[in-house]
């Protein structure tokens, strides 16, 4: 996605509700047909972002600027973003269709050209031979389809998301991840997704902008955003992670559960405090004799596709994930090889 050009750009975007700030001085560019997910927990300043941008909240601070043009005090019915939310806002008076060409009439388009878009909108979301139904008569996922289809009828440059599966159950949430996909890869426009699900911003996004407390603390695709968190809060965030206090021996050398470990880390210093990030599954289960690390398993739990041991070694319990069982008090060893260690340097407590 490099090679597209920047869209949409905050430049120092601070809000604050009654004296309370929700977001701190944040910069963030979005590129042309980039799928961009904003993730955090509850409260972490995403939504407040993603209305920013829409135009329905305003900052305290900064500017929003597309393509160049400062946008901050323009109002949404200007701006070339359409926004579809978690509750779907659908016109219970109008059918399928109606709903659908509801901003095309608005505009006064002719009633060909009205067809004609609203036909390409129900085939590209799986809802042709819909357009008579009543809206109320859909299912959830359904009226979700109609609601993206709404605002994509209109041609936005931008589509804003906001946590558009959240009322959906699991299995059809998995599935309208995949088409979620597939349309914004279609239309080739930008998407702006906001949710505190990781699990989704892993299986759909370009790119992932981790946010907490009004901050944003790390951007990245999926992989760097996994495989080299920034932090613990990220560590912890994406993903399940095993993190542990060490000691940055020398470049490619760190020290945690009193043993040296070589890692490809470099650039810490010579005996520094760090942390120390392995996941659960870049954990190999050894015989007691031969691992790096000897432990006892103190529990297991069966999840499907793996198992999850917590396996006592020493100071530290270590989760590990793998689809061979060891059972609840025997001795195993544990490997962990170099490329699977990541170092960070210790977060502030604040920060935390």
């Amino acid at each position: 996605m490099s090679e597209q050009p920047r869209m949409i750009y905050l430049e120092n975007i601070s809000k604050e509700y009654d004296g309370v700030t929700v977001l701190d001085d944040i910069n963030l560019y979005i590129r042309k047909k980039e799928f961009v997910t904003l993730l955090g927990p509850s409260g972490c300043g995403k939504t407040t972002t993603l209305r920013i941008i829409g135009g329905f909240e305003y900052p305290s601070t900064g500017r929003v600027m597309f393509e160049g043009k400062d946008i901050t005090d323009m109002p949404p019915y200007k701006r070339r973003v359409n926004t579809v939310f978690q509750k779907y806002a659908l016109f219970p008076h109008l059918n399928v269709r109606d709903n659908i060409a509801f901003g095309l009439k608005i505009k006064k388009m002719s009633r060909g050209e009205i067809d004609k878009r609203v036909d390409k909108m129900l085939n590209l979301v799986n809802m042709a031979g819909y357009g008579k139904r009543s809206v109320d008569s859909l299912s959830g996922g359904q009226q979700q389809r109609i609601a993206i289809a709404r605002s994509l009828v209109n041609e936005p440059e931008v589509l804003l998301l906001d946590e558009p599966l959240g009322a959906l159950d699991l299995k059809l949430r998995k599935e309208m991840q995949l088409e979620l996909k597939s349309m914004q890869q279609q239309l080739g426009i930008t998407f702006l997704y906001v949710t505190h699900d990781q699990e989704e911003a892993l299986t759909m996004s370009d790119t992932i902008v981790v946010m907490n407390a009004g901050h944003i603390l790390q951007i990245g695709t999926p992989k760097t955003i996994y495989d080299e968190p920034a932090n613990a809060f990220v560590a912890n965030f994406i993903g399940e992670s095993n993190i542990i206090r060490g000691t940055m021996v020398r470049d490619e050398l760190v020290n945690f559960s009193g043993v040296d470990f070589p890692c490809v880390d470099s650039g810490f210093g010579e005996n520094t405090p760090v942390d120390v990030v392995v996941r659960p599954e870049d954990i190999v289960i050894l015989g007691e004799d031969i691992g790096q690390l000897t432990g006892t398993v103190k529990s297991v739990l069966f999840k499907g596709v793996h198992y999850e041991m917590m396996i006592e070694c020493g100071d530290f319990t270590w989760k590990v994930h793998s689809t061979t069982m060891q059972p609840t008090g025997s001795r195993v060893g544990l490997s962990i090889v170099p490329f699977n260690i990541h170092i960070m340097h210790p977060m502030k407590e604040e920060a935390k």
